[in-house]
Formats: C-alpha cells, sequence, structure tokens
C-alpha cells in the first residue's frame, strides 16, 4: 500500500466533499453537512483562500483528508495551523494515512513559521485520542471550546 499526500486541488472537490459527508456520518451528525461543491472549491481555491486541504491519496485513490487554516498566537506572535477536519476512510485506517496526513502538515507549518497546530476532538473518540497521544499530541487543559452561531450570530449582525 503506497500513500502520497498532497495539497487538494480543484479536481479533488467531490472527494474532499464525500470526505466531509463520511466525517459527518462518523461523529454521529450526518444530516449537518451544508457544503456543496461549488462551496468547497470557492473556499478552497478561488480568489485568495482561507481555507486549505491535503488529500492522502493510497493506491492512487483519495483516502484521507485534512482540512486546515491558519491561526495566531498572540503570545507566541506567530500563526499556528488549526485543523478543522481529519478524516481517513475506514478500510485504510491503522494503515498510517493519519500520520502522514499530520507530517504534511507539520511541514507546512515549518515552511510558513507556524509555532503549533490546534485541533479539537469529541471528547467519546477513543481512537482518535490514542492516535494524537502516539504522535505527541496532548489535551489542553484550562481552555473550554465556546462558539456562537444561528440565531445568536444573527442577532449580533444587527
Amino acid at each position: 500500500m503506497t500513500t502520497i499526500v498532497r495539497p487538494a486541488n480543484v479536481a479533488d472537490v467531490p472527494e474532499i466533499l464525500r470526505m466531509i459527508r463520511a466525517l459527518a456520518v462518523y461523529e454521529r451528525e450526518p444530516d449537518a453537512v451544508k457544503a456543496t461543491p461549488e462551496s468547497l472549491a470557492e473556499m478552497l481555491f478561488g480568489g485568495t483562500p482561507n481555507v486549505f486541504a491535503h488529500v492522502a491519496e493510497v493506491d492512487g485513490r483519495a483516502a484521507g483528508l485534512a482540512v486546515w487554516f491558519l491561526n495566531f498566537s498572540t503570545w507566541t506572535g506567530r500563526h499556528g495551523i488549526y485543523l478543522e477536519d481529519l478524516f481517513v476512510d475506514p478500510e485504510v485506517r491503522r494503515a498510517g494515512v493519519a500520520g502522514a496526513l499530520f507530517r504534511a502538515l507539520a511541514a507546512e507549518a515549518k515552511v510558513r513559521g507556524c509555532a503549533r497546530i490546534d485541533w479539537a476532538v469529541l471528547d467519546w473518540n477513543e481512537d482518535a485520542k490514542r492516535f494524537y497521544r502516539s504522535i505527541g499530541g496532548h489535551h489542553s487543559t484550562g481552555w473550554e471550546p465556546w462558539r456562537i452561531d444561528g440565531a445568536a450570530l444573527t442577532a449580533l449582525q444587527g
């Protein structure tokens, strides 16, 4: 089995959307995906993109995905990478694909001078937590994730 990780291109959009939908099913939110091929193409490849993706090909077929963007730490004075989504097709899990995707992100962080890579994991996803620990990841303590969306976001917008 040969794994190659590369930056995504516009021809990957159908496979990117497939993997996003599969991730939503895995995360028990199958109806949550609102992204379309058009919105993904625009966000990832149109104008000046602020979100990026890497695709892992296993034996020539897209089988893994990392979607990420730059964040910023005022304390380090440097950018970081925020990994929004990491997905590996079930049939190739535990075959090194996720590790290859993380190595590609680490290389991206080095090229961009990023101080860190951040991400979130669902509290029930013990397999993912084991993997993250195996590559040196750790749970950040003291900070809780917060969000504003939906009607509350609309109300703030005036």
